[in-house]
């Protein structure tokens, strides 16, 4: 999406570090990825260009993790900084993950950087998930609120398929709340990666092309440091 947009539907949460499971005390990995088109939380975020990302991720036996994520944007050497830790674990079934986002923006004038705290509570295939602006660089209103539900399932062994609905409720009544949805494929590829075909739909209704059905294809890796 473009960057005035962005200012006031901020993007959601990536999916965090997953929790170390080896006996190690502690696992530092990294990830990279490129996709057809960057969509966030149903919207374009590189006006339907190609991205490159990658990221590091440190999480301990304890629970506790680090990490940070950045992605291309497009023209103008423009590209997003996400820093972010919180705490995750699992109670019976029931798996959960709290933490903090800071979404930075180091090249332009623009004042996009903002900060998230969020919940996400998974069972079995199911996750539900909710985060909460507490701060804008541009300042303004700031308690804006981000629902999401998502399911995923195996077909077969390496194929998945996924499931997404997301809500944006905005603290500024000027502007238009909106939902989202995306369904996806996912085939993993052992060493060599996992492959994601997507597709995007929101109901954006503000006269332009941002509503549009959107299909994305999407190749990333992560790898033990």
């Amino acid at each position: 999406m473009n960057h005035s947009f962005k200012t006031l539907a901020a993007v959601s949460v990536l999916a965090m570090a997953s929790l170390a499971s080896a006996p190690a005390m502690a696992e530092l990995s990294a990830n990279v990825g490129v996709n057809s088109n960057y969509i966030w939380r149903g919207v374009t975020q590189t006006d339907d260009e190609a991205a490159i990302s990658g990221g590091l991720d440190f999480a301990h036996d304890s629970g506790i993790y680090l990490g940070t994520w950045t992605s291309s944007l497009g023209g103008d050497g423009q590209y997003e900084l996400d820093l972010y830790g919180g705490y995750a674990g699992e109670v019976g079934a029931v798996s959960y993950d709290l933490g903090v986002i800071s979404y930075l923006y180091p090249v332009g004038d623009d004042e996009l950087d903002f900060t998230e705290i969020y919940g996400n509570l998974g069972f079995g295939p199911i996750t539900a998930g909710i985060a909460y602006t507490v701060d804008k660089e541009a300042g303004g209103d700031e308690n804006d609120l981000y629902y999401s539900l998502g399911a995923n399932f195996e077909v077969k062994e390496g194929l998945s398929l996924g499931a997404l609905v997301g809500y944006y409720d905005f603290e500024d009544d000027s502007v238009d709340d909106y939902s989202h949805y995306q369904v996806s494929l996912t085939k993993s590829a052992g060493d060599f990666g996992d492959f994601t075909f997507a597709v995007d739909k929101n109901d954006i209704d503000d006269g332009s092309d941002i509503d549009d059905t959107r299909v994305s294809i999407g190749w990333s890796k992560s790898f033990d440091l």
